[in-house]
């Protein structure tokens, strides 16, 4: 395809008469936002361009696993040469191993861990190896997080389903549901000895970005060791973003389970499941609990993930604290002289921006601020003069390691001049 001999408008017409809604994942449909999607046709470092040629500093970064930004030179020169000797096994590889040890060796208490396609089938294979490890049946998450699409996970999901207008999914049967409890997220559940696990985002990241409040974590871990319950953090978002640890090292909480994705896969699909060996050692051939994936461990995504991590150094997570730092504080300067309500919460590299008065702290403090019909006009502002956000009021931004002082400065004076259109 030439890029400029389409555009977004015939394409998106093209894709909703063979894809449902056009898109294959909701939130690009711009459902929440109004109007046509961009098309991208190309990306490099902190940019996409669409099929029409137009330029776009982007901070959507496929949501979070362009932490090197886009196309990274060694990220896709390790893809190129894990692609040339096949794309697929069925059978196990070393890069599989070498992952593994990477990323226990960086997770305080993660012994071991397994590899999946997804974020959805790690959060899924956890709680499932949450019950059979414990023999209990419930299972408690938080409104506004959200953990993928399945099924028992799906109840109060935040952006999967918030983007959408929708509080839940048709076709999740009460049986499916009917074991999973939704709390209040930095509000610390009831834990009995009916409860398997305890699911939660240690930083909210599926309404914006909602840090958690002081002690929650710690109460949750309080609460899960009470009970005999297993604490699983969902660490898709925040996993080798905030910390080469993640949120155990930033936090210094560590759960029984964990779950990571995104940055992983350095752009390809992956998930990640792990925890302590105990734990894992009840996973199939071990033990009883079953889980399989014919691409788990894929060798392209294993090899665009080692290259990715390799180059997460401490001075690299320095870095990208100070361009989410510089980025937050000129939105908020520029919406302070504008004279309009806006916050941005931060945390680490991680940005949620909020148009209203304080940071929310949990679902329906987000829900507000996401439904006062100010982001879609702020969005598109910003996309007219070349800067994309997500496509939705409840999603991060993701700042990169391509993003320059420039690109930031750019992007904070196309935000003042979004906030006054």
């Amino acid at each position: 395809m030439i890029v400029g001999m389409v555009t977004n408008r015939e394409l998106f017409e093209r894709a909703q008469r063979v894809i449902p809604g056009g898109v294959n994942s909701p939130v690009r449909s711009f459902g929440s936002v109004g109007g046509t999607p961009y098309f991208v046709a190309r990306a490099e470092g902190p940019y996409v361009w669409d099929v029409e040629g137009r330029r776009y500093i982007d901070y959507v970064q496929s949501y979070g696993p362009g932490i090197l930004g886009h196309a990274h030179p060694a990220v896709t020169e390790a893809v190129v040469e894990a692609a040339a000797n096949g794309a697929s096994y069925g059978a196990p590889t070393e890069r599989e191993v070498l992952l593994a040890e990477m990323l226990c060796d960086r997770v305080p208490g993660m012994a071991w861990s397994r590899l999946t396609s997804s974020g959805t089938e790690a959060a899924m294979a956890a709680v499932r190896l949450a019950r059979g490890a414990t023999g209990r049946n419930k299972v408690i998450k938080f409104a506004g997080c959200y953990h993928g699409h399945s099924d028992a996970l799906l109840a109060a999901g935040g952006s999967g389903v918030a983007n959408q207008g929708l509080a839940d999914s048709a076709g999740v049967t009460p049986g499916a549901v009917a074991d999973t409890v939704v709390a209040p997220y930095n509000q610390i559940p009831a834990v009995d000895d009916g409860v398997a696990a305890v699911v939660v985002e240690p930083v909210a990241a599926n309404m914006g970005v909602v840090a958690p409040a002081p002690g929650f974590l710690e109460g949750l871990r309080a609460a899960c060791d009470q009970a005999g319950a297993l604490l699983v953090f969902d660490e898709v978002i925040t996993g080798f973003r905030l910390a080469p640890g993640g949120a155990t090292e930033w936090f210094g909480v560590a759960p029984d389970l964990w779950c990571f994705g995104k940055v992983v896969g350095g752009g390809l699909p992956i998930g990640v499941f792990g925890g302590r060996a105990d734990l894992m050692e009840n996973l199939a051939p071990l033990g009883g609990v079953y889980q399989a994936g014919t691409l788990s461990g894929n060798p392209l995504a294993t090899a665009a993930g080692l290259a990715t991590l390799e180059r997460l150094t401490p001075d690299a997570y320095r870095t990208l604290a100070d361009t989410a730092t510089r980025l937050g504080d000129g939105m908020i300067a520029v919406a302070e002289a504008a004279g309009t309500a806006c916050t941005v919460a931060r945390v680490g590299a991680l940005l949620g921006v909020f148009f209203c008065d304080q940071v929310p702290c949990d679902f329906d403090q987000a829900k507000v601020a996401a439904e006062n019909g100010v982001y879609p006009r702020v969005f598109h502002a910003l996309l007219e003069a070349g800067v994309a956000f997500a496509p939705g009021p409840y999603e991060a931004l993701f700042p990169s390691l391509a993003h320059t002082d420039e690109h930031i400065d750019s992007t904070v004076e196309a935000f003042a001049a979004a906030l006054e259109k």
